[in-house]
């Protein structure tokens, strides 16, 4: 049986934004609206850039390439020169993936390059740094480069794959690992899994040497390598305790032809539930190039993702919010957002959200949506209510609240927007 909600109109909706609401409201099974994906508070990921990563490594004693980290041309050429490297890599220091084949509005091709000559260096650097770098994943205006990192480019001469990481069956840390590096790992895995091997570490003994040197031989590390490929994986798993890592994952830890075990490329994964004792590690968080709307919506654990259209939308839940926007789109309007409140929003928490969603001059109109299962819809009302008296809404605002206290505190005594539709249970 499906059931439909009760529906009241309080007042006019004169703009096509409104209008799209009202459609959806009218319209859709309450059903649709009851599942949640988490109710766990959003965070951010940490973000570090490629050097600060490195940096990290090499303070375990992980072999990693020399290299110098420049804020300006001529620091950038002092480094090359003192590196005395056959041959350098010049490399833009943004988050964003697909430096390699990024262009700068300089006229730069490239935010990756190798060259022989330190003056070179100081030359491409004056036309990376204080510019923007634009690739396929930054915005289309790019990101400005402030930090360039100078290193000595090595030959790899074979490249394998290596990761450590928690594992839920094995309740611990798992090494895993194949001989099969410089690609997907999910590739290697599903053509030829007999070249993905595995050992789950006991978190009290560590790696053993056993288990070390076993890994190195499969990943094909041979005579003096092999020993010394196992000590880097000892080192590495160091490095996963150290500091409160969930995965470090190296594609490529690779075999130089002079005979070295190199961690060229890693990628880790820290526990956000460690940052009080992590403090040195989460203070080089890198969020220049975060949104600063998204970052204003973290400060109040709030998860927020600006979008192109313009009905804003205000939900509890992953799954509800983006259930949301998608019907929005299937009735013909746009959602202006993607914000998720979480399960234990407070509120000031619901004011600061309505700050955030006015604040986008896109919006012209806002959709509440809040399904209280552990949420109280009293908490959202009273943030509604106030939101709505202090922020001067200008905009038509619909709200829909179904579960916990909503009967007794539906803010339809709210006359302060002249525009507020309520669809209470």
């Amino acid at each position: 049986m499906v059931v439909r909600a009760r529906r009241e109109r309080i007042y006019p909706v004169h703009t096509e934004a409104g209008s799209h609401l009202l459609t959806l409201v009218h319209s859709l099974p309450l059903s649709l609206f009851l599942s949640q994906c988490s109710w766990l508070s959003p965070r951010r990921w940490l973000n570090l850039q490629e050097y600060q990563s490195k940096k990290l490594m090499q303070e375990s004693g992980v072999a990693v390439q020399r290299f110098y980290v420049a804020d300006t041309a001529s620091e950038a050429l002092e480094a090359a020169k003192k590196l005395n490297a056959k041959e350098i890599v010049l490399k833009a220091q943004i988050l964003a993936g697909g430096r390699g084949k990024g262009v700068f509005n300089s006229g730069l091709k490239g935010g990756v390059h190798l060259t022989k000559d330190p003056v070179v260096v100081g030359e491409l650097a004056s036309k990376m740094l204080g510019f923007n770098l634009i690739t396929k994943q930054t915005p289309k205006d790019g990101v400005k480069v402030k930090t360039v990192m100078v290193a000595e480019a090595l030959d790899i001469s074979r490249e394998t794959y290596f990761a450590i990481l928690m594992d839920r069956v094995s309740n611990g840390p798992v090494m895993v690992g194949s001989p099969q590096g410089g690609m997907d790992i999910e590739e290697v895995a599903a053509s030829t899994p007999e070249l993905i091997f595995k050992e789950a570490i006991d978190i009290f003994e560590g790696v053993r040497d056993d288990q070390a040197l076993r890994m190195a031989a499969n990943l094909g590390f041979k005579g003096p390598l092999q020993r010394q490929a196992a000590d880097q994986i000892k080192r590495l798993y160091d490095l996963f305790l150290k500091v409160d890592a969930t995965q470090v994952e190296v594609n490529p830890l690779g075999e130089t032809p002079e005979g070295q075990v190199v961690c060229f490329d890693a990628k880790i994964n820290f526990d956000d539930n460690a940052e009080f004792r992590q403090k040195a590690v989460f203070a080089m968080d890198d969020m220049t190039e975060s949104d600063p709307t998204e970052m204003e919506a973290a400060k109040w654990d709030l998860k927020y993702i600006g979008l192109d259209g313009n009905i804003a939308c205000f939900v509890n839940g992953a799954g509800l919010a983006m259930a949301t926007c998608d019907i929005i789109d299937l009735h013909g309007g746009k959602p202006a957002n993607f914000l998720d409140l979480g399960g234990g929003v407070k509120e000031r928490q619901v004011y600061e959200a309505f700050k955030l969603l006015t604040a986008d001059p896109k919006v012209e109109a806002i959709l509440v949506n809040i399904f209280g299962g552990i949420v109280n819809c009293a908490i959202i009302a009273n943030g509604i209510t106030k939101a709505c008296r202090e922020l001067e809404l200008k905009v038509p605002l619909v709200v829909r609240l179904e579960g916990r206290k909503t009967t007794y505190h539906s803010p339809t005594h709210s006359h302060t927007h002249k525009e507020v539709y309520v669809w209470p249970c």
